[in-house]
């Protein structure tokens, strides 16, 4: 991650997070990154990939948000959109059960690749409460301070925006979620979609008709899944 002075990031969301840079609990993450470099380890994603996810949905564009945990560990899967691997890259199961979702809710035919970079670009903010992790080490980086940025995320959209939809999947998304207001809000749960959990109640729960629903009533475009 770059120095505070050099962090390339969107502008609605950099003005609202710049001071969380200046935090020590920032300043530590950054440190150990760099250790974590430095001792051999491989980071993903990329550093220019780390915050694609606001990147790629500026504050006032988001209409849905999705919660995941950390990136995805293997190479050349992660690139700073949560559930999404670039084109080219095999189809993590996880995935595959989300695309079976919206089959089943939808009637739409699961795509053949996995970026999910078109949902961004619709409003749909992909964010992951851990933005890096290491080859091979799944959780790595937990505890290091992401988890605290990212409910800073959360609390802006929280408060500084109306009639969202939050989709958290899991247990541990449903507590990242836990501080939503669900006066403003529309907040969806279900298990996650990873194939020891999906058949428990993620297959089934239609989240992806409700939030489309949900969006129109208010007067917003719904979202193609497809």
């Amino acid at each position: 991650m770059q120095q505070q002075r050099e962090i390339k990031l969107e502008e609605s969301w950099k003005r609202r997070l710049e001071d969380e840079f200046n935090q020590p609990y920032m300043t530590a993450l950054r440190r150990f990154l760099v250790e974590r470099k430095q001792a051999g380890a491989q980071v993903f994603p990329p550093g220019r990939l780390i915050f694609n996810a606001l990147d790629s949905t500026p504050f006032d564009q988001v209409k849905v948000v999705i919660f995941g945990q950390d990136p995805y560990h293997g190479h050349g899967q992660a690139h700073g959109l949560c559930f999404s691997v670039p084109e080219g890259v095999a189809v993590p199961p996880s995935l595959q059960n989300i695309h079976k979702e919206i089959q089943q809710d939808l009637g739409l035919r699961p795509p053949t690749q996995g970026n999910l970079r078109g949902w961004a670009e619709q409003g749909v903010l992909l964010l992951n409460a851990v933005l890096t992790v290491e080859q091979g080490r799944a959780s790595a980086h937990q505890g290091k301070g992401w988890e605290r940025f990212t409910d800073r995320v959360a609390a802006e959209l929280n408060e500084g925006r109306e009639n969202l939809v939050f989709l958290l999947w899991g247990s541990y998304a449903m507590k990242k979620g836990a501080f939503i207001d669900r006066e403003r809000h529309l907040v969806l749960t279900a298990p996650h979609p990873s194939p020891l959990s999906a058949h428990r109640g993620f297959f089934g729960c239609r989240h992806f008709s409700k939030t489309n629903a949900w969006l129109e009533r208010h007067g917003m475009e719904p979202i193609r899944w497809a």
